[in-house]
């Protein structure tokens, strides 16, 4: 085979720092860092997602980390296949193995150190363009000079001598490659054929590519959930019954127990929430404000925050008990006065963040649940100086009509 192959190992979708509680969108990583720089290296690039067959590492896997001429591994978030692919690589292979990890990762869970280690920043849902371009750049360097170098950086060749490497058949890698693609059992065809109807707004059929998606990967928390997040969507039969199925979904990944997935959380919380709209008591909004109270506490995400003030505001009407309806007018307005200010820090930094929109249409709306029109205004117009689509308009109008409600 003349052309070279990489193999990227790394999880997929969104997922959890289990140190930090941040939220990564790694396919972002990956379409705007990882992708563009090997093809641009003039490699045939393979992802680990594409060859998962129900959550177990396979012959095709085995046989991809023995004989890639490169593989990349992205460690961010600590993903269990990753580390364990990681190892296997360095078991299998003495040289041509890079790894990423994400700037805010900290925490290496074992002795990397002396690996010589790619870091980038990410943003949580997704990359800069400048962050992507300068990354891109230094990766195609890297690349070119690992696989050039032929160096060892493995910790088991490099501390053991006289070591033999397996090897692999050619013919045997080219039957692996040729049928790559070819079948529905691989995750990432169910994956990118749901987004795309998640795009036309096609929900139940997006439902039923995650939940295809979820079987193949030995149900990953990232494709239930947004198994979960399609059925509600979809509102079929009715808004009431797609939700109750979509809190059926959502409750395997166990979001009343120790989960401190912002995901699943924000998740659970917005059916909990659309279920109490729904005439269902006031119990589903019990449920909604500790969802997303636990979601704003381990992740802060000013979206979850939000919805956790807004909550808060609709349980006034529901309790008689005066000290406990101040208690939820003063914790609403704190939550909001918090977002805000978090928010306003980024702003005057000079950062430019690929969610600046909704960062504006966020201190809108929470001026607007202060009560203060000037000021919610303001960051109204700064939404619409984004120049957002009709979509993304529509968003902002609704969740603006609800705090008004």
């Amino acid at each position: 085979m003349d052309k070279k192959i990489c193999f990227v190992i790394m999880g997929f979708g969104k997922k959890t720092d289990p140190f930090t509680g941040r939220i990564l969108d790694l396919d972002k990583t990956y379409e705007n860092i990882i992708a563009p720089a090997i093809k641009e290296s003039g490699l045939e690039c393979i992802r680990a997602d594409e060859v998962h067959d129900s959550g177990l590492i396979d012959k095709s896997m085995y046989a991809l980390l023995i004989h890639a001429d490169l593989v990349i591994a992205d460690i961010s978030t600590f993903n269990f296949n990753a580390v364990y692919e990681l190892g296997i690589r360095h078991a299998v292979r003495p040289f041509s193995t890079i790894i990423l990890k994400e700037n805010n990762a900290d925490t290496i869970p074992f002795d990397l150190n002396h690996n010589r280690i790619f870091s980038y920043n990410h943003e949580g849902l997704d990359i800069s363009a400048t962050e992507a371009k300068r990354c891109t750049n230094a990766l195609i360097q890297l690349i070119v000079q690992v696989i050039e170098a032929k160096n060892v950086d493995s910790p088991m060749y490099e501390y053991i001598r006289g070591l033999n490497a397996p090897t692999l058949p050619d013919d045997e890698l080219k039957d692996i490659i040729d049928r790559l693609g070819k079948e529905e059992k691989f995750v990432f065809v169910q994956r990118e054929r749901a987004r795309n109807y998640m795009k036309m707004k096609m929900f139940s059929e997006a439902e039923e590519c995650w939940k295809k998606a979820a079987t193949i990967s030995g149900n990953d928390d990232y494709f239930i959930q947004q198994q979960a997040l399609c059925r509600y969507k979809s509102e079929v039969p009715n808004s009431k019954e797609a939700l109750i199925d979509a809190w059926g979904i959502i409750m395997q990944l166990n979001p009343d127990g120790n989960t401190l997935d912002p995901e699943t959380l924000g998740i659970s919380g917005a059916i909990n929430k659309n279920l109490y709209r729904q005439g269902c008591g006031v119990e589903f909004l019990d449920r909604a404000i500790n969802y997303y109270k636990k979601s704003y506490i381990v992740s802060g995400n000013y979206y979850t925050g939000e919805n956790y003030a807004h909550c808060l505001k609709l349980k006034i009407s529901e309790v008689l008990n005066d000290e406990e309806r101040i208690y939820l007018k003063f914790e609403a307005t704190r939550v909001w006065n918090d977002i805000i200010n978090n928010l306003l820090k980024i702003i005057d930094s000079g950062e430019k963040r690929v969610d600046q929109m909704w960062m504006y249409a966020s201190i809108s709306n929470c001026y607007l649940s202060l009560e203060n029109e000037e000021r919610s205004q303001y960051y109204k117009g700064l939404f619409f100086n984004e120049s957002p689509l009709d979509w993304q308009i529509d968003t902002f109008e609704k969740n603006r009509n609800e705090l008004l409600n």
